[in-house]
């Protein structure tokens, strides 16, 4: 459970120092949120060059599972956390036995298995699309033919729209199994979509829980592209609806830390969970900029037992996610500086880099929020900064 602790209560009289496994661009906007609250931080990660890394006080560049990175981690921090869920699930709970962690390896472990997490969704009486586990050749032909059209995803290790493949027949799930190296997977069935929606709770030791505002996302080639939020036009009972569910999914984990959960709004305007990321999420950026606690924070006041409070959304938001892409020009293999100077021209436009090296394609450089007094506005300046980077249409 993670400690009541001040800032200024570290062993030695120093601050105190929060850690986070993973030093990607998640990590290194938690350790702002940490540093302004007053917290050192520390990072495991064994990239040498880790945007998180290199704005901690403390980087240690070791493989995740590695006993003697782990246990220096641990001997410098009193309460850790993780950025991204495929870190393993069997360090965090050995980080555990050390000091306060969370969330919990035992959530995080739930989130990392397609197939788990969808059993944990039916347990929790919370709706998702109808699918089927593949795990060996017999399963081939005892699949329902009702799951076709379906999307074929790989239990583990699948995100950004990695490891999926879509099967319009019986006839390709062989095809695409192999092309995933026929490891297990789960059959989906492709839902008629209205939208794609998701919600972020942070959930405190003791209970008490709040929430960002619920955001309606955009995705490309399995990468999201575009938030807006508040959700344009959502049903007030359909997005309390999200809320509810996604605050009972952290509550079923004993889920301590900030969660994202992603929903399909189907056509006929009902309600099912995609999928859960156990840390602050892409979706949730805008925070930064439009909110008075932004999800970073919120994830340091929860590993830090500090209280939490409601956000309040101040202004509307577009997020515009910044991809490797943008530094190539259309059949360029040279990587050019974006004309940051057009954009930052524009009225409400927040320009986050993430302080990597180097530019590749499909690689999350950065976001762009854009925030105004009102929707449209927000609207109208995105789609403006976006034809200005050569962004697809909004």
């Amino acid at each position: 459970m993670p400690v009541h602790l001040p800032a200024s209560a570290g062993p030695d009289g120093a601050p105190a120092m929060l850690g986070v496994m993973g030093g990607g661009q998640l990590a290194r906007m938690f350790v702002h949120a940490a540093q302004t609250l007053g917290y050192r931080t520390a990072v495991l990660d064994p990239d040498p060059a880790s945007p998180a890394g290199s704005v901690s006080h403390l980087h240690v560049r070791s493989a995740y599972d590695d006993p003697a990175g782990l246990a220096q981690l641990a001997r410098h921090c009193v309460a850790l956390t993780t950025e991204f869920e495929n870190v393993p699930a069997p360090a965090l709970a050995w980080l555990a036995t050390q000091r306060p962690v969370a969330p919990r390896a035992e959530a995080v472990a739930i989130c990392q298995q397609r197939a788990a997490e969808k059993a944990h969704f039916a347990r929790c009486g919370v709706p998702c699309a109808p699918y089927a586990v593949l795990a060996g050749e017999a399963d081939l032909q005892s699949l329902d033919d009702g799951l076709f059209p379906g999307i074929l995803k790989t239990t583990q290790l699948g995100y950004d729209g990695k490891g999926q493949r879509s099967v319009a027949s019986r006839a390709d799930l062989a095809t695409a199994w192999t092309a995933l190296q026929r490891v297990p997977c789960v059959l989906e069935k492709r839902l008629p979509l209205q939208r794609e929606i998701s919600v972020i709770v942070a959930r405190a030791a003791d209970g008490q829980w709040v929430h960002l505002p619920v955001q309606q996302n955009l995705h490309r080639d399995g990468i999201l592209a575009v938030t807006e939020a508040p959700a344009p036009d959502l049903p007030p009972p359909l997005a309390a609806q999200a809320v509810e569910q996604a605050a009972r999914l952290a509550a079923s984990m004993d889920y301590v830390g900030v969660l994202c959960v992603e929903f399909f709004v189907l056509d006929d305007g009902s309600l099912v969970a995609n999928e859960m990321a156990p840390r602050p999420h892409n979706s949730g950026h805008y925070s930064l900029d439009a909110c008075d606690v932004s999800q970073f924070e919120l994830q340091a006041r929860c590993l830090a037992g500090l209280p939490l409070v409601a956000p309040r959304q101040h202004s509307a938001a577009v997020m515009l996610n910044l991809l490797g892409d943008l530094w190539f020009g259309a059949g360029s293999d040279a990587a050019s500086v974006p004309p940051w100077d057009r954009v930052l021209a524009l009225p409400g436009v927040h320009l986050h880099l993430y302080g990597k090296a180097e530019a590749r394609r499909g690689r999350k450089m950065g976001h762009l929020t854009v925030t105004a007094a009102e929707p449209a506005e927000a609207r109208r300046v995105a789609r403006e900064a976006a034809s200005r980077l050569a962004l697809p249409a909004l």
